[in-house]
């Protein structure tokens, strides 16, 4: 069984206990995330949201906070001395997922 959700504009395929990292989250003391459910397939059935699957449930538990990999932004302008290097992190939470239903 798997199922695509939509977590900050991007969409996942999931399975039972795998482990995604979405944009960052505000998390409830619980730790525990529903995200919207696009579509499912349990093997023999499909059921396809138009956008979302109104009674598809795929809930996470969080996991941590992390940083995504370093990228370097550079810009240059050839014979005016004009160089400028920035560097970013992406932050994002982690979460398992340990419920798909619908």
């Amino acid at each position: 069984m798997y199922a695509i959700i939509e977590s900050g504009g991007k969409q996942f395929r999931v399975t039972k206990g795998d482990k995604i990292d979405v944009e960052l989250l505000k998390i409830n003391d619980d730790g525990i995330v529903e995200f919207k459910v696009l579509f499912i397939n349990d093997g023999s059935n499909i059921k396809i949201g138009k956008p979302y699957i109104s009674n598809g449930i795929v809930r996470g538990k969080f996991i941590e906070n992390i940083r995504g990999p370093k990228v370097i932004a550079f810009k240059y302008k050839q014979r005016k001395n004009i160089r400028r290097k920035v560097g970013h992190r992406q932050d994002y939470s982690k979460f398992e997922i340990i419920e798909i239903a619908g």
